[in-house]
């Protein structure tokens, strides 16, 4: 379909990559319970712009820039397990009723799940290696396919920053009644921020 191999297992491998649980999710998830819809509708425009970033840099070559140069890949890396350790830590020293670690204004849950998707190596490996698979270099079709991947993973990523955003927001409601509760999921995401930036260090 318009130059990309078996599009249906295309659709259902990013599905399955956006469902995997990771730094973008728990940032998406915490903006939502920070800022309510605004924010989590923000972040989602975040990681749909840093994905477009990601997939657009790749069709222009610089994957096989970062292969021929690995050095630019670690260093990527490096970036990304020092933000998420440094905004884990910044969740779990934030002292309870004192401003959130995330900012109110929906600009900045954008401007941050953008910078973790930029960083977030799952995404690079992504674009990097398992996205070409699916260009069939029989029936490509130049900027078209390109164009037509990008505009799916788009949608696709739009369609689940809703689901999970709404979901979100109807369980925060309750989670502010019970402050106990919210400050330990905030501590848990924080960890988890820290565990994902010690792990890529780890890997390096």
């Amino acid at each position: 379909m318009l130059g990309v191999t078996d599009y249906g297992a295309f659709v259902i491998s990013f599905i399955v990559l956006l469902a995997i649980p990771g730094p973008g999710n728990f940032a998406l998830l915490t903006s939502t319970s920070k800022g309510g819809i605004r924010g989590g509708l923000a972040a989602t425009l975040g990681v749909i712009l840093g994905d477009q970033v990601l997939l657009w840099l790749a069709v222009a070559g610089v994957a096989a820039l970062l292969a021929a140069y690995p050095a630019a890949l670690h260093t990527l890396q490096w970036l990304g397990a020092a933000y998420l350790a440094w905004l884990g830590g910044r969740m779990l020293l934030a002292k309870p009723g004192s401003a959130p670690p995330l900012q109110i204004q929906p600009h900045h849950y954008l401007r941050q799940t953008m910078t973790i998707t930029l960083l977030n190596p799952k995404a690079i490996m992504f674009y990097m290696a398992f996205f070409p698979l699916f260009v069939d270099p029989l029936h490509h079709r130049g900027l078209t396919t390109f164009a037509f991947m990008a505009l799916t993973i788009a949608v696709l990523t739009f369609l689940y920053g809703v689901l999970a955003v709404t979901l979100t927001h109807c369980l925060a409601s309750r989670l502010r009644a019970n402050p106990a509760i919210s400050r330990g999921l905030e501590r848990l995401a924080g960890l988890c921020l820290i565990g994902f930036g010690v792990k890529l260090a780890a890997s390096l």
